[in-house]
């Protein structure tokens, strides 16, 4: 038998094994990218903040200052309504997106086969192209000449007189159309990483697959599913395109408030001040997200 030698196992021990290295070395690659994300997005929020409490000269040029009657003015209930129809249709666009969601990333996750990154792609290959290219299309589909609107005409679901555009129902199907791939990868990608057999196990116990889908296939998917919530969420809130496009003077966002003031309105202070009353509601939101997938990863945790 070998003689022992504990001054030889402790120098070995202490050592950092492979992946103590690889996960080092990932966090120095982390770094630079991390340092140049949190430089600018530090500097445009103060450029915002600072620019908040500032005030224009009689030819509209921006002048910094210290001056709270922008924030003062937020307080308008024309800002507060379209504020709060911001929020509801971007609420709204995150629930039809949840619905459309589950059943398609559901059927290629479980049940595509060989063909998965195929369906996958048909799916995300068309949002590469431009946005706006995009809900102009959308626009002449849904627009009184359009194909949808003559098919529902043609089957005796709509008159002459349905309308989609210049509605708030037109806002959110853009608003929908525009984000709802950022539903379904999280969901694809939740469901991709399930145990098919809890599925078989739901199936025995709870019976039907409707109550298997509530009571197994949501909770083993909820993080994917909050996760898709909030890329639809966020960018719906500050969208203006869909608005502008296929709403109306009474179906405006805040993204729409925020560009007339910044380019029409030549009002930077009041601009930048509706700024960062959107992105306080999109940081609270953010901030539920992040708690609820800490409590979900403790409870997991705990539970192993």
């Amino acid at each position: 038998m070998a003689p022992h030698t504990p001054g030889l196992r402790t120098r070995t021990s202490g050592r950092p094994g492979p992946s103590a290295r690889s996960n080092r070395l990932w966090a120095w690659l982390m770094v630079p990218g991390t340092l140049w994300m949190a430089t600018f997005l530090v500097a445009s929020l103060l450029l915002v903040a600072t620019l908040a409490l500032g005030t224009t000269d009689p030819l509209g040029n921006p002048q910094f200052g210290l001056n709270f009657e922008n924030f003062a003015a937020l307080a308008d209930p024309a800002y507060r309504s379209v504020l709060i129809r911001s929020l509801g249709y971007a609420l709204l666009t995150c629930l039809i997106c949840l619905v459309v969601a589950y059943p398609v990333a559901y059927v290629i996750a479980l049940h595509g086969g060989r063909f998965k990154n195929l369906l996958i792609a048909a799916i995300v290959v068309p949002f590469f192209a431009n946005y706006l290219v995009r809900m102009y299309g959308w626009s002449v589909v849904l627009s009184d000449d359009g194909p949808l609107l003559k098919a529902l005409r043609g089957i005796g679901i709509a008159d002459g007189g349905t309308r989609i555009l210049q509605t708030g129902a037109g806002v959110v199907a853009g608003l929908v159309y525009g984000f709802i791939v950022f539903m379904i990868i999280p969901l694809y990608a939740a469901l991709e990483r399930m145990d098919i057999s809890l599925i078989e196990a739901g199936r025995d116990l709870y019976g039907g697959p409707l109550r298997t889908f509530f009571h197994v296939t949501l909770p083993a998917t909820r993080q994917g599913a909050a996760a898709g919530c909030v890329l639809v969420f966020l960018p719906a809130m500050g969208d203006f395109v869909s608005a502008q496009l296929m709403g109306g003077p009474d179906q405006i966002m805040i993204g729409n408030l925020i560009q007339d003031k910044f380019f029409q309105g030549q009002n930077w202070p009041l601009g930048s001040a509706l700024t960062m009353l959107m992105m306080a509601v999109l940081f609270i939101g953010m901030l539920g997200y992040l708690r609820r997938a800490r409590k979900d990863e403790m409870d997991a945790e705990a539970g192993r």
